[in-house]
């Protein structure tokens, strides 16, 4: 009996401690973990500041001045540093992807871009093989939002013999030469700049390639929605069949509409 309550004893005091590391806002640990914030329909109307109130330390932390090996950060390349597009030091995913200058440049991410919280009585590690699929990660990012922007190169269905790194140089090294007439609306999404990119795209080689294919993490690729263009052929090709017209609801909020495409081949009124 006494071991029994010198155990309950400990989980209580254990549970007290950790329940009392506060945050900003003064809620302890347990009660932030279950704020609405963190849960839909609030994630998504939740603001940068809101978020970074409490998860500071994804700005604040910094890369190591050399690896445990000693090897320097500044006289190495990091792999996102191969392309003309990224400009100066190695830095964090997040401070990469939220501050950099190419980030502010091009990108228009918000923390609920990425995250949509999660719910905490389905999280677990996944730490091996036997995990539970059907359970998921703490922080965790449906694999779509990643390939938005570094899905692999679709050279298959592009027309392109193979991979823009190896036969780029047959089209110049130029997307537009292509994109000028097809696909031309591009970008218009809330997290990206389109009008930077577009405007990079025509100076830098590596401006369309340095998401499409050049930073590519996965060997597939993001199946983008097909948004009408002036003289779009009526008919879908095989491989379009089932794509949708337009971005996800959720990225369109605040974007200007895309031109009406009156002389779109197909439209109806």
């Amino acid at each position: 009996m006494k071991r029994a309550s010198l155990l309950t004893l400990i989980v209580l005091v254990w549970g007290t401690g950790h329940a009392e590391s506060a945050d900003p806002n003064g809620a302890g640990y347990d009660a932030a973990r279950w704020d609405p914030i963190h849960f839909k329909p609030a994630i998504l109307e939740a603001t940068d500041e809101q978020c970074l109130d409490c998860h500071r330390e994804v700005l604040e932390s910094r890369i190591r001045e050399a690896s445990p090996a000693g090897l320097k950060a500044d006289q190495a390349l990091a792999w996102y540093q191969t392309l003309d597009t990224y400009q100066g030091d190695q830095e964090t995913f997040h401070r990469r992807h939220l501050v950099s200058d190419y980030a502010t440049q091009v990108m228009s991410l918000k923390c609920n871009t990425c995250h949509l919280g999660n719910d905490p009585r389905e999280e677990t590690a996944m730490s091996h093989a036997g995990g539970d699929p059907t359970l998921i990660q703490r922080k965790h990012v449906e694999p779509e939002v990643c390939l938005m922007c570094h899905g692999g190169f679709s050279y298959q269905i592009m027309a392109v013999p193979g991979p823009w790194a190896e036969y780029g140089a047959a089209f110049q090294d130029n997307c537009l030469l292509c994109h000028a007439i097809f696909r031309t609306n591009r970008h218009r999404v809330n997290y990206l700049k389109a009008d930077a990119i577009e405007a990079l795209a025509k100076e830098n080689k590596d401006g369309c390639y340095g998401c499409h294919g050049g930073r590519s993490w996965y060997r597939i690729s993001f199946p983008y929605p097909r948004n009408p263009w002036p003289g779009m052929a009526e008919a879908v090709p095989d491989w379009a069949k089932g794509r949708p017209t337009e971005s996800e609801a959720r990225f369109l909020v605040g974007v200007e509409a895309t031109p009406a495409a009156d002389n779109v081949q197909g439209n109806k009124p």
